[in-house]
């Protein structure tokens, strides 16, 4: 049978633009569709625009350990107009640049809506088109749980759009989304309040890391109200009004962050009418219910053998990185002519929280888990990095490397402190090739830095 393309993906974020062109590369015929910004959530609504506002969030900190040092700075204030709209010229810049790329490839891009028809039919742009195989890369959305007035909250969506900073903003969930829009927010100047349903943030995360964000968060001035839900949101002249469970006083804030998790983004897609199965999937760490996902296997192929998925759809690991991985890995095996797994043990991630954390490996408590307590050996180091003894600024840096005391193997390293995601991803590399502790330890620290302490714990 012919078929108008050889590969149809819908959706242009991170996966289905890596395996887009890696297919054309190959020779394949593609197209491409998308109903959105190109890029995907981490160019329009994630990774880039959130690390900007890092940036932005940081300056302040850094104004006062100026002081420390001799310099002499002056009032400062935020153009909250000119900074959100700079973010959104930036991203703009990086979908057309995308736009730019597919085109270099050879890749044609259907600025539409997609969906199945059936197992090798797409409908797009008010026709109907065919493909050899099809790959699906629609990514996750943020999702609000069902609470009385939850209308008048935001998600992650909607804080890169803010027409003015608000004075107050109240954010629902402990996850890493909400965890690190509470440090931007309070870093550019805001009363940050951050509710959580347990006694901890970051469920699923070392302990050591939990705390050490957790309590540096608290010594911000971050607000975390613990063991706690939002029973209803009701707006009233002076905000939002937000009822809580148990006997704890309302709380009335500017704006309401919804960050509950994400769900894959199956619902409009067709699937039912390909025949595609899906999978349950629990939401981001919040226990606010499920929502499915499509079932792949390690091939990212789905029940049909010509229909794949790649990216936050299948909810195996949420990453951008990875998503491209999965896309490229598809691509060469299906077109390349190099069958072959994108692997996702000792995948590196990174929380930018203030401070930041990043972590590869196991946790203690998995490593414990798998090999027992008495096999597991810690190696833990916490202290003031030297930047902040003139400022006197008590801010900390943990780090911690979980080691298999039989084979001396490296399962896991974890950090909490300034650079933890640039440290962590040097580090990710010696964890992923299998080394030891000795490979550590013979390895000559650079001094004087942080990372160094990597090397030199005892």
């Amino acid at each position: 049978m012919t078929y108008d393309y050889d590969l149809f993906v819908i959706g242009a974020g991170s996966g289905g633009l890596a395996a887009s062109k890696r297919a054309a590369g190959y020779g394949a015929k593609v197209a491409i569709a998308e109903y959105d910004l190109v890029g995907g959530t981490c160019v329009i609504r994630g990774c880039v625009p959130k690390k900007l506002m890092v940036y932005a969030s940081h300056f302040p900190s850094l104004f006062e350990s100026a002081a420390g040092y001799g310099w002499k700075v002056g009032e400062t204030e935020l153009d909250w107009e000119k900074f959100i709209t700079s973010i959104d010229k930036e991203v703009h810049r990086l979908s057309a640049l995308h736009i730019s790329f597919l085109e270099r490839a050879g890749v044609e891009l259907i600025q539409s809506r997609a969906a199945l028809v059936d197992e090798h039919t797409i409908e797009v742009d008010g026709r109907k088109v065919t493909a050899d195989k099809i790959l699906i890369a629609v990514g996750g959305k943020p999702t609000k749980p069902d609470i009385p007035g939850m209308e008048y909250a935001i998600t992650s969506n909607g804080i890169f759009h803010l027409k003015e900073k608000p004075q107050h903003i109240a954010i629902l969930g402990a996850g890493y989304i909400g965890s690190e829009f509470a440090c931007i927010m309070r870093g550019l100047g805001c009363e940050v309040t951050q509710i959580i349903r347990g006694d901890m943030i970051l469920k699923g995360f070392d302990e050591d890391i939990r705390t050490g964000i957790q309590e540096g968060m608290e010594n911000h001035g971050i607000r975390i109200v613990k063991n706690t839900e939002i029973i209803s949101v009701e707006k009233e002249s002076a905000g939002l009004k937000l009822s809580l469970s148990g006997e704890q006083e309302p709380i009335t804030a500017d704006v309401l962050l919804a960050a509950t998790g994400r769900i894959p983004n199956v619902e409009g897609l067709g699937l039912d009418k390909a025949g595609v199965e899906l999978v349950p999937s629990e939401m981001e760490g919040h226990g606010y219910g499920t929502m499915n996902a499509i079932a792949v296997n390690e091939y990212s192929e789905t029940n049909h053998p010509h229909i794949f998925a790649v990216g936050d759809v299948t909810d195996r690991i949420n990453l951008t990185p990875v998503a491209i991985g999965e896309g490229r890995a598809f691509a060469d095996s299906e077109f390349g002519d190099m069958k072959r797994v994108f692997s996702h043990e000792n995948v590196a991630t990174a929380v930018f929280t203030s401070p930041e954390a990043a972590t590869v490996g196991l946790t203690e408590a998995e490593a414990k888990e798998k090999f027992g307590d008495d096999k597991v050996k810690i190696y833990r180091t916490r202290f003031r990095p030297m930047f902040y003894t003139l400022p006197q600024q008590e801010e900390r840096t943990m780090m911690k490397l979980i080691v298999n005391a039989q084979t001396d193997t490296v399962l896991g390293a974890h950090m909490v402190g300034d650079y933890a995601a640039e440290i962590i991803q040097g580090v990710a590399i010696a964890v992923k090739m299998g080394a030891t502790k000795k490979d550590f330890d013979a390895t000559v620290g650079i001094h004087p830095s942080a990372a160094e302490e990597f090397v030199t714990m005892r």
